[in-house]
């Protein structure tokens, strides 16, 4: 398939041979040595960017933060010098969908990208199949949120990834593991209560907006079932109603609770 790539870096015998590569693949490349801005990268249609925030020209890590917040379609694929495991983890928190430590090979690095675009464009598809309706709720991977009756639950980007993995599973118990591979991307942690401390929200936010339905259950010791269910006897009987949103509206994006850097060092 073609992809679409931006590349910011100044290791310029990596662009080289990355460009002949992605070129040979029929891909079309542009570089930068410094930073893009958001509306620019928007503007190039790109499936992707591949980024050294090394080489940005402000704070790497409010770079990162501001393309993954301002673009939550782009493929981001940071490749960079050595890191920590730290760092690594707070990246792919952020919202970044893949990171390479260099030196690497560039075939490697296209097949990275490969793989994200592939995995974008597979989500992008399954969001023009139209809202999914349950209960009260209206999902929109469109627009990464979920709305009853035209209003917006207001969700972070993790929460909506959350909802919508347990809506697409209706019915089935998901395990704790299994939910923070699919959101998260890596395995668990021993101890790690993120799952519960989201799902916490998640309930608290469909509470609010949704009090006459019971929506995710509990199975205590596995993990979490996704099952909308009237409470108190409510009529389910009349068909769910369509979210009415106001043209132009655009879903709030919560800002990224990550602290950053003044700097990004690879060390």
């Amino acid at each position: 398939m073609t992809i679409r790539l931006a590349v910011i870096d100044n290791d310029s015998g990596f662009l080289t041979v990355l460009s002949k590569r992605a070129e040979a693949a029929g891909w079309e490349l542009r570089q930068s040595g410094g930073s893009i801005p958001p509306r620019d990268l928007l503007a190039m249609k790109l499936n992707a960017l591949l980024v050294d925030p090394a080489a940005v020209s402000e704070d790497g890590w409010e770079y990162l933060a501001t393309v993954c917040e301002a673009l939550p379609d782009l493929g981001l694929v940071v490749c960079t010098g050595r890191s920590t495991v730290a760092q690594r983890v707070r990246g792919l928190r952020l919202g970044v969908d893949d990171w390479i430590t260099k030196p690497c090979h560039p075939e490697e690095a296209l097949a990275r990208i490969e793989a994200v675009s592939r995995r974008r464009r597979r989500g992008r598809a399954e969001s023009d199949a139209g809202p999914l309706i349950a209960g009260e709720l209206a999902i929109r991977p469109d627009q990464f949120q979920a709305f009853v009756s035209g209003a917006s639950l207001d969700l972070t980007r993790r929460e909506f990834e959350l909802l919508q993995l347990v809506a697409e599973a209706r019915g089935q118990v998901l395990e704790r593991e299994t939910i923070y591979q699919r959101v998260w991307g890596y395995a668990m942690a021993h101890g790690d209560r993120s799952v519960d401390v989201f799902i916490r929200k998640l309930r608290q936010k469909l509470e609010k907006r949704s009090p006459d339905w019971s929506y995710i259950h509990t199975h205590f010791g596995v993990g979490y079932r996704f099952d909308p269910e009237p409470v108190g006897g409510i009529d389910v009987g009349a068909p769910p109603r369509e979210p009415i949103l106001e043209a132009g509206s655009e879903p709030s994006v919560e800002p990224a609770s990550q602290a950053v850097h003044s700097s990004f060092t690879a060390g």
